[in-house]
C-alpha cells in the first residue's frame, strides 16, 4: 500500500512462460498487494508458471479472445478485490517493474488520477530496440491525436499504465473492443471524461522473448487508432457515440 490506497498489478498474458518469473521477480511486493494474471488461452506452460511463482488470482480464458478482452478480465477482477490503484503491466518484460513506486506514488498522493509509462519521453526508444517503423508510426499518430483529441501526450500506445480505480469505474470499458485498439479506447474515453495523464519516462526493452504484433495487424491498429481519435472530435462537435457514454 502506499497512503492507504490498495495496490493491484495486473498481467494480461499470452505465451508469457519465458518472461513471466522475470517479470514478477521485479514486481516491489512491499508495496503490491495483489497480482492478477489473466491467460488469453495461451499455448505454452503460462499458467504453469504463474502457479509455480506463486501468482495470487489466475484467470484461464477457454479460448483466445483478445488483448483487449484479457484486460477486461484483469480489470473487473481488480474492481472485484477492491482496488484504489490498478498497475496494467505487460509480463514480456518490455517494460521496467521497478517504476511501479514512482506510478503509483502519483496517484497515491492525489497528483495525477492516471499514469503512463513512456518510451518516448527521453531518448530510450530506438536504443531500447524498437523498430524504426514502429518509432515512426508511434510518432505520427501521437500527432494526429493529440491534435484531433486537444492533448498533449508523448505517446498513446505504450502498454505500460496505472489507474485509480475511481476513473475505471467511471467509463465503459467493458464495451471497448477485444483487440488491441482497446488500449486507445480506454484513453480516449478517460481524456473526454476530463481526466489530466501523466507521463514518466520507461526505458523500452525489445528482446527476443518480448511479444509484438506483425505489419499487417499494426496497420489494422493505425487504422483504428484514427478512427477512435476522429469519433473523439466528432463528439465534442455534437455526434454521438456509444464509446464515450458513462458506464
Amino acid at each position: 500500500m502506499l497512503n492507504k490506497k490498495k495496490i493491484v498489478v495486473i498481467l494480461p498474458a499470452y505465451n508469457a512462460e519465458k518472461t513471466l518469473k522475470k517479470t514478477f521477480s521485479e514486481i516491489p511486493h512491499d508495496i503490491v498487494d495483489a497480482v492478477i494474471l489473466t491467460d488469453d488461452y495461451s499455448t505454452d506452460q503460462t499458467v504453469s508458471e504463474a502457479k509455480k511463482i506463486g501468482i495470487q488470482y489466475i484467470i484461464e480464458h477457454t479460448e483466445n479472445m483478445g488483448y483487449g478482452a484479457n484486460q477486461k478480465s484483469c480489470y473487473k477482477k481488480a474492481l472485484d478485490i477492491n482496488a484504489d490503484i490498478i498497475v496494467m503491466l505487460h509480463p514480456d518484460y518490455q517494460y521496467n517493474p521497478k517504476l511501479i513506486p514512482a506510478m503509483c506514488s502519483l496517484i497515491a498522493n492525489d497528483v495525477f488520477k492516471v499514469v503512463l509509462g513512456s518510451r518516448i519521453l527521453g531518448k530510450s526508444a530506438l536504443k531500447g530496440g524498437m523498430p524504426v517503423y514502429k518509432y515512426i508510426s508511434n510518432r505520427f499518430l501521437t500527432l494526429i491525436q493529440n491534435i484531433l483529441m486537444g492533448q498533449k501526450l508523448s505517446e498513446y500506445h505504450t502498454g505500460y499504465r496505472c489507474f485509480s480505480a475511481e476513473v475505471l469505474k467511471d467509463i465503459p470499458f467493458q464495451k471497448n473492443s477485444n483487440d488491441f485498439i482497446f488500449d486507445n479506447q480506454l484513453l480516449a474515453q478517460l481524456c473526454y471524461n476530463g481526466i489530466d495523464i501523466g507521463e514518466i519516462s520507461c526505458p523500452a526493452k525489445y528482446e527476443k522473448e518480448s511479444s509484438s504484433i506483425n505489419f499487417s495487424r499494426s496497420v489494422k491498429y493505425g487504422l483504428g487508432v484514427l478512427g477512435v481519435s476522429i469519433k473523439y472530435f466528432l463528439q465534442k462537435v455534437g455526434f454521438q457515440f456509444k464509446l464515450f457514454k458513462k458506464s
